[in-house]
């Protein structure tokens, strides 16, 4: 059977914010984005809540299921301790749907010092890896496919044609 799907429009964004900022207003001393799910959600909440300290992360994890759940992630980008050591942090993704790679994060951020929360638009319970776990701030529960939208599904045979522009 088919994961159902749904599509979001900014207006949804902008609600699960806004259902996210009373919960985690004045907390934080920096925001880690996960990338590249966690950018725009980041950013909008790092805006709202007017934290300066905007770092990121980027997290990997081994695509062959045969030791898929075993690996350890790759750290392809990750803040240097002395930027998360004694600060409360807010870890944003997008979507909680194994949970592995948030918690990879929050696990590097301990380790610095740090104190990590964790934030999604998202929360998939039923995906999740992490039984005594869940996100400690999140937007909405699902059980679907979420298309974002800036998830533009360009196809096989996309090619970028830039804008035209007109001179006057």
């Amino acid at each position: 059977m088919a994961m159902q799907r749904e599509e979001l429009t900014w207006r949804d964004v902008e609600a699960l914010i806004d259902h996210i900022l009373p919960q985690v207003a004045g907390h934080f001393d920096a925001l880690l984005m996960i990338t590249r799910g966690g950018i725009i959600p980041g950013g909008m909440l790092a805006e709202a809540l007017d934290i300066r300290a905007v770092l990121t992360a980027a997290v990997e994890f081994p695509k062959d299921p045969q030791i898929e759940r075993l690996a350890w992630p790759t750290f392809l980008q990750f803040p240097a301790d002395n930027l998360l050591r004694g600060r409360r942090v807010l870890i944003v993704d997008d979507v909680w749907d194994s949970g592995r790679t948030i918690n990879a994060v929050r696990g590097r951020v301990e380790a610095a010092g740090g104190y990590p929360r964790t934030c999604v638009l998202h929360y998939k319970p039923h995906r999740s890896h992490y039984r005594d776990r869940r996100p400690d701030y999140y937007g909405a529960v699902t059980d679907k496919w979420i298309i974002y939208p800036w998830e533009i599904d360009r196809g096989a045979d996309f090619a970028f044609v830039p804008p035209v522009r007109v001179l006057s």
